[in-house]
Parts: structure tokens; sequence; C-alpha cells
């Protein structure tokens, strides 16, 4: 079953026979103001513009469900290094209203075979709204 997916080569699913999602999403929305000073008076604020939305997510890449560790690291760095954009989707729903970038990825080779197979990962995933 479909939980989500960014662009078509990253789809979080969880079925008999493969299971790919995220854990510990954290999804942050800001604003910028400009604070200016007066001369006895309290310091006025004012509302000057949306920041960029950003997603943290952690993905637990593990072979015995069905998953190439490496082959997602790959494609996943690939993705990072050539700035690819595409939309998150959670739910057949949206997050945010514009596409994503990942700015940044941080692996834990957790435990590798004979060979030097990787057998299980995490990843860190940093994303950031594309305007």
């Amino acid at each position: 079953m479909a939980i989500g997916n960014w662009g078509t080569d990253v789809v979080f699913s969880v079925s008999d026979r493969r299971v790919l999602t995220f854990n510990d999403m954290n999804h942050s929305v800001g604003s910028s103001w400009a604070t200016h000073s007066r001369i006895g008076l309290k310091d006025q604020v004012e509302y000057l513009r949306p920041t960029l939305q950003k997603l943290t997510f952690t993905m637990e890449l593990n072979a015995s469900f069905g998953v190439r560790p490496r082959a997602v690291l790959d494609m996943l760095e690939r993705h990072t290094e050539q700035g690819h954009v595409f939309p998150f989707v959670v739910g057949g729903r949206r997050v945010g209203r514009y596409r994503w970038r990942i700015t940044d990825l941080s692996e834990a080779w957790e435990t590798i075979y004979n060979r030097g197979e990787l057998y299980r990962a995490k990843v860190n995933v940093t994303m950031e709204e594309y305007v």
C-alpha cells in the first residue's frame, strides 16, 4: 500500500514484499520579520515575507524488508547532487504548495556483509521548498 512519494523514484510503501517508509518527519513553516528601533518606545515589527518551508525525516533501508539499501542511497545521492525537484506527497495530499529539493543527506551504514554488501542503513533527509 502506497503511503506517499517524492517523484516517481521514491515511493514510500508497505507490502508483504517491500517496506520503504520514513520516520520522525518534521515540517517547519516560518516567516521573516524586520524589527525597527524607536527612541523611547518598544521596537516595531514589520512582516516581510514567508520563509522557505523545510522537511526532515529518517528512512531505514533494510534488505530484509525487500529494499536494496545501496541502490536507494545511490539514487538519493544522484537526485541531491543533480538538483532534482518533485512534489512531496503523503496520503494522496501534497505537503506544501510547491515542489521539494533535497538539500542534505546524512547516511549511517549500520550493517555490512561479506564483500561490502550493505544490508542495513539509515539516512536522514533534509528537504527545502523549491519556489
